[in-house]
């Protein structure tokens, strides 16, 4: 038996196990800086040793599935934020959470109260429809690699239901603003709305977060113990649902203030930093958890 047979873990992959934020920031794909060698060599010695290791990404499947398959990953994955678990192997989704199909009467309801508000919405078959598409969506289309088609209106004939998820692109005060109408709205009961960056926010189903997959993939995988280690506001029901979470240290103040062990960041292998701790401490942390 390996050392970490029946343990997962779970990482985030934007910020966390690569770092892309300059991308967004406008160098598009090509200012990407590579994956920290120090990562893949230690989660494939985590692969050796029996444990299983998963991304759990708020892209949607067609913009992770390049950098999947160059990836040493050995179970399901988590996308959409939360939206769904893919098993790469077999080709197709283990579970999905779409949007209900009042979504797009809520939307339009949002486009109403906060006209021109740049909007992805993120189509069950992989395909994206931009609504008023800025400079973000632009580069946000040159790092995942995928096109969107713009539309002029939510209206049903143009964009197809159901959703995986919407992904607004706005500053952050006028996403918060988004967020308390939708809340007003009463909204909490049908959706989760959540921060990926300070300029994206998440509309997921409800339930569909990276904790409640990350919970799942603990039951699919049978493992006893799971580890997780994420960046942002999007991240943090996964590290609650951790057995032990980790934090990079390029993490916002509340995920590095969430009780999340900090790590080094990103472009020093963080994740690297999670297996090695993980490697001294772990035999004593799995025996007692088992006890």
């Amino acid at each position: 038996m390996g050392k970490f047979d029946g343990v997962l873990l779970v990482s985030d992959y934007d910020n966390t196990f690569q770092y892309t934020e300059c991308a967004l920031s406008g160098g598009g794909a090509a200012g990407v800086l590579p994956a920290p060698r120090r990562n893949l060599e230690a989660v494939e010695r985590w692969i050796k040793e029996g444990g299983r290791f998963a991304i759990a990404t708020g892209r949607a499947l067609g913009a992770f599935r390049h950098q999947a398959e160059a990836l040493p990953i050995n179970v399901p994955i988590v996308v959409d934020n939360g939206g769904g678990i893919y098993d790469l192997v077999a080709r197709r989704y283990v579970l999905r959470m779409l949007l209900p199909d009042s979504a797009l009467e809520d939307l339009a309801a949002i486009e109403s109260a906060f006209p021109g508000t740049s909007m992805e919405l993120y189509l069950s078959d992989e395909r994206i429809h931009a609504l008023h598409p800025t400079e973000r969506n632009v580069q946000h289309a040159l790092l995942t690699g995928m096109n969107f088609q713009e539309i002029g209106s939510l209206d049903r004939a143009a964009v197809p239901v159901p959703l995986a998820k919407v992904l607004f692109i706005a500053e952050m005060p006028r996403l918060l603003h988004m967020r308390a109408f939708m809340a007003d709205q009463g909204w909490g009961e049908k959706y989760e709305m959540i921060f990926s960056s300070d300029h994206l926010m998440e509309l997921t189903a409800r339930g569909a977060d990276k904790g409640t997959m990350a919970r799942k993939l603990k039951e699919l995988t049978a493992c006893h113990t799971m580890l997780c280690i994420g960046d942002h506001a999007n991240d943090l029901p996964m590290l609650r649902a951790a057995d032990w979470a980790f934090a990079p240290a390029n993490a916002i103040a509340e995920v590095l203030q969430s009780g999340a062990e900090v790590v080094c960041h990103c472009l020093e292998g963080a994740v690297a930093e999670v297996i090695a701790r993980a490697e001294a401490a772990l035999p004593a942390e799995v025996h007692s958890s088992q006890q």
